[in-house]
């Protein structure tokens, strides 16, 4: 039986991500970045309780190239949780050593948090290769099932991966990762649901079933979508190029039109059996509230 946010299985209080999700027909949650340095904590940690506050199905919390922001990620996670949201720490692994990996995972055991998001992740520009314990985030699922009573998310690229030659080889790769232990997967953004219904089938005929969770960008500026998707490789829409074509240069105007467009995706999404959400809502309390707003009835 589902009550609040936490899910009660034999009087025991269950935080597990998976368990939400085998538990809901819809869910939505948000994701939060943490700080960089002291001096933005408080900020980011009351921006990040306001979004607590709408009862999200669960809040992921993302970690700087390198684990620059470490002890943040952990931290605001923390917090989360306290406000009876479960909490998804994610972790990187690239340049990492076995031990420093095992610190993070005490870490977060320590705080209650039974969920991570294995990443391969990126090295600082300029930095190296420290280690190389861990390479890819197969790796990193494994140590985490080994390390013990986690559930464990990992990526998937609708669009394949930057670094894969192809979608197929890509695909292949994420099999691979899923089998190591992966409870469920979280989507790159992307702005045409076609591109998602196709990844799908995809997928699920090369035997991945484990459940997918939709990620959805609302744009707020144009001008930085475009460095993300040139980064990220997600293609836009003409529809959606338009949209920040005519709007791009009114911040108030992009961000009405952009978490419009946002919810369209959302209620097509829905519409046709995607059973989770996931919204990458930047630390932006009003956007959360608005999505939120506009589900009411949906979700």
């Amino acid at each position: 039986m589902v009550t609040s946010r936490k899910i009660q299985m034999r009087g025991v209080t269950r935080l597990k991500i998976i368990d939400i999700l085998n538990s809901k027909p819809v869910t939505l949650s948000f994701e939060v970045f943490p700080p960089k340095s002291d001096i933005t904590y408080e900020s980011v940690k009351e921006a990040t309780l306001q979004i607590a506050k709408l009862s999200p199905d669960f809040m992921s919390v993302t970690y700087g190239a390198g684990g620059a922001t470490d002890k943040y990620t952990a931290d605001i996670a923390g917090e989360i949780q306290k406000n009876n949201v479960p909490a998804l720490a994610h972790l990187t692994c690239i340049g990492m050593n076995r031990e420093r990996i095992e610190v993070s995972l005490t870490k977060l055991k320590g705080l209650g948090i039974e969920n991570v998001l294995a990443l391969r992740g990126d090295l600082p520009e300029g930095a190296t290769m420290e280690s190389k314990d861990f390479s890819y985030a197969s790796q990193l699922v494994q140590e985490i099932k080994d390390f013990g009573d986690f559930c464990v998310g990992a990526a998937c690229y609708p669009e394949g991966h930057t670094e894969s030659e192809s979608q197929s080889e890509d695909i292949i790769h994420l099999k691979e990762k899923v089998d190591m232990g992966v409870d469920f997967l979280t989507t790159q953004m992307f702005f045409d649901n076609n591109t998602l219904y196709k990844f799908l089938y995809k997928i699920r005929e090369k035997g991945i079933t484990v459940p997918v969770l939709a990620g959805i960008m609302p744009v707020t500026n144009g001008k930085q979508i475009k460095r993300i998707c040139k980064l990220s490789g997600t293609s836009l829409p003409t529809k959606f190029r338009m949209i920040v074509e005519k709007f791009g240069d009114d911040p108030a105007a992009m961000t009405q039109a952009g978490i419009t467009y946002a919810c369209e995706q959302i209620i097509d999404l829905i519409a046709n059996g995607i059973r989770g959400v996931h919204v990458y809502s930047m630390n932006k309390p009003e956007v959360a509230q608005t999505i939120k707003n506009n589900l009411s009835e949906i979700i």
